[in-house]
């Protein structure tokens, strides 16, 4: 039935901009109700203070819910939106009313959707919806509240996503059609909604379609959180959502720019429901419907949108003025999904160009002081690493916390929540790093930019492979997948190519965005002296071209600096080989890789002897070419 009205709605959607109800609050506030019309009976003798708990009126003042929804219904609104913006557990806590999460959320949507299947008799033939408003809380899972402690939190994810799971079960259960995720300012709380929504799911074999609203606090488009619209959309690109959109905040004069933007990236439907302008120092808003109505034509016309309505200050005269003007709008067409690997930090990262660099040194097994940083708690300090990374050109970071010594997940949790209070350190995206599944949990729960996994294999077969990578996808990130199964490491071609061809058919057969796969395939040493290892290099550089060749989508990556361990007593010639080695991986079409900015040599710069030497041993050209190279080194660098 679901799935037969997800159909239903995104056939109408391409037929015509369907319009949103206004605001709830502007109409209680209308009403004028004191702390008496708040507690109402039921609650008389509540030892707290219930004036402004909205929600709660859903139980105690139940007809004056239902008649807003009807006046709005009444004006020819398409969908309206349930009075629960702030009725989760986090939210209600503020009136000691978390046990009523369920009946507010229960009873709200039973009012919605008598008012929908009220009218829905008098007109048949218009299809209704109710949406089941989630708003953000009054709480952040990507801030600090405390200037003094960036790295703490008042709420975590699992508080979060336990306090979603909670209201949408409710909302569910009392018939909504669609959940409305509005109002975000912080994309980590909307994961948390859209991960719990995504259990419920599950859980209820109930796939209801997902509406995401943002709101960005100024001119420069960005959420509170600090993201670009960019970002947002990569952030919740792993949702097969209805909509995704802008409310609040703004008028829609202020309004139109961001969402002319969020027009041309996103692919799929788009929704606005602007304030009627900005409120004065009382809260009062200025813009009338005849006002809003001019400015709203403008999304109208340059079909920006599909779906149109109002937030703070707008009322019923507002939506029909809109519902006016979308008789005579074309929907908008969504634009392709893009064709490109997208990251995002605070900013989108689009893997468009040949080569990505991913800086290396927030790894503990990378970086002796990073790790005795970590060690000694100096986080401050340690976030001077990720500065002088990201300064020297690394377009992602590598953060990995496995050290015997160190609690990794408690480690990665305060590391990254330092991370994300630095805005030039946070703009790029974070890949995870771990072999230890708590630790890798622990950061996803911690970033709210679309990250990297680094990383899962079939190293414990198939079925423990595919609950991690679907609990990835969950939280929203891309995986590294490791060219390891139950026999071990792949350290021939042959090996490399059937891992990752098994590895890429499991995914993508079980979901996987195929531009979400990066393979490693495992750059090893070369240069050992033992023969078995002399092909390790070209054996990488030939499943590259067959990874490019036969799974589309994937990616590659690696750490370059595996290939010179043999090398570890020689300060130059290290970088020499790795960059040589990266140079013809590039031309194969290696996408991303482990390295140091601040030691990169360039492949121009290697003097011709040295390269040819070098290029002898990648490629395994000739038996003595690693002899030949160890005593240039020897006679040359020393």
């Amino acid at each position: 039935m679901v799935c037969r009205m997800k159909d239903k709605i995104i056939d109408l959607l391409k037929e015509r901009v369907l319009v949103l109800d206004g605001a709830m609050g502007t109409q209680i506030q209308q009403a004028k109700l004191s702390e008496e019309d708040f507690r109402g009976e039921r609650f008389r003798d509540w030892p707290y203070a219930l004036k402004g708990n909205y929600d709660l009126l859903s139980l105690v003042q139940p007809d004056l819910i239902y008649s807003i929804h009807q006046s709005y219904l009444g004006v020819g609104a398409d969908i309206i939106t349930t009075n629960t913006f702030n009725a989760q557990a986090i939210s209600l806590s503020d009136y000691q009313m978390t046990h009523l999460v369920y009946e507010i959320n229960y009873e709200a949507s039973q009012l919605a959707r008598r008012a929908v299947d009220k009218y829905s008799k008098r007109s048949p033939t218009k299809p209704l919806f109710v949406a089941g408003s989630i708003g953000p809380t009054n709480r952040s899972t990507s801030m600090s509240p405390c200037l003094e402690d960036p790295m703490y939190r008042a709420v975590t994810f699992d508080e979060m996503r336990l306090a979603y799971k909670e209201q949408i079960i409710a909302l569910i259960e009392g018939g909504v059609d669609l959940l409305l995720i509005e109002t975000v300012f912080d994309t980590l709380n909307a994961k948390a909604a859209l991960f719990a929504a995504d259990e419920v799911r599950d859980e209820m074999n109930r796939p209801i379609p997902v509406m995401i609203s943002a709101t960005i606090t100024d001119k420069s488009g960005r959420t509170l959180s600090g993201q670009t619209l960019g970002a947002f959309l990569a952030s919740v690109s792993h949702v097969d959502c209805l909509s995704i959109g802008l409310n609040c905040a703004f008028g829609a004069k202020e309004m139109y720019p961001h969402l002319k933007e969020l027009s041309r990236l996103a692919p799929c439907f788009i929704s606005a429901h602007p304030n009627a302008g900005l409120p004065n120092e009382l809260g009062e808003y200025y813009n009338t419907p005849k006002i809003m109505a001019t400015q709203v034509k403008e999304f109208l016309d340059e079909g920006l949108v599909n779906i149109i309505g109002g937030c703070c200050g707008t009322t019923p005269e507002h939506i029909a003025a809109f519902v006016e003007l979308a008789k005579a709008a074309h929907p908008r067409i969504p634009v392709e999904e893009p064709k490109d690997l997208w990251l995002s930090g605070l900013e989108l990262f689009e893997s468009k160009c040949s080569f990505n660099s991913v800086g290396e040194r927030c790894n503990v097994a990378c970086s002796r002081r990073f790790l005795r940083l970590i060690n000694e708690k100096k986080y401050e300090e340690a976030l001077t690493i990720a500065h002088k990374q990201v300064a020297d050109g690394a377009q992602l970071l590598d953060v990995n916390m496995d050290d015997d010594l160190l609690d990794g997940p408690f480690e990665m949790t305060q590391f990254l929540n330092l991370v994300a209070s630095d805005p030039e350190v946070a703009r790029v995206p974070i890949m995870i790093d771990s072999s230890n599944w708590e630790v890798i949990e622990a950061g996803l729960k911690c970033t709210q930019g679309k990250s990297i996994v680094n990383s899962i294999s079939l190293k414990e077969g198939e079925s423990v492979f595919l609950a991690q990578a679907r609990l990835i996808r969950k939280y929203g990130a891309a995986v590294i997948v490791m060219a390891f199964d139950e026999k071990g490491q792949a350290d021939t071609l042959e090996r490399r190519i059937k891992i990752c061809n098994r590895a890429y058919q499991l995914l993508v057969n079980d979901g996987f965005n195929p531009l979400d796969i990066l393979f490693d395939p495992n750059v090893l040493a070369i240069a050992t002296g033992i023969e078995e290892h002399r092909t390790y290099a070209i054996d990488f550089l030939d499943t590259i071209t067959w990874i490019k060749t036969n799974l589309p989508g994937a990616k590659i990556s690696g750490r370059i600096s595996n290939l010179t361990t043999a090398f570890r007593g020689y300060a130059y010639i290290g970088p020499i080989i790795e960059s040589v080695f990266l140079y013809h991986a590039v031309q194969r079409g290696m996408d991303m890789a482990f390295v140091n900015s601040s030691l990169a040599v360039t492949y121009e710069d290697i003097p011709n002897e040295l390269r040819i030497l070098t290029e002898d041993v990648i490629f395994n050209r000739r038996a003595e070419a690693t002899d030949e190279l160890i005593t240039y080194v020897e006679q040359h660098i020393g």
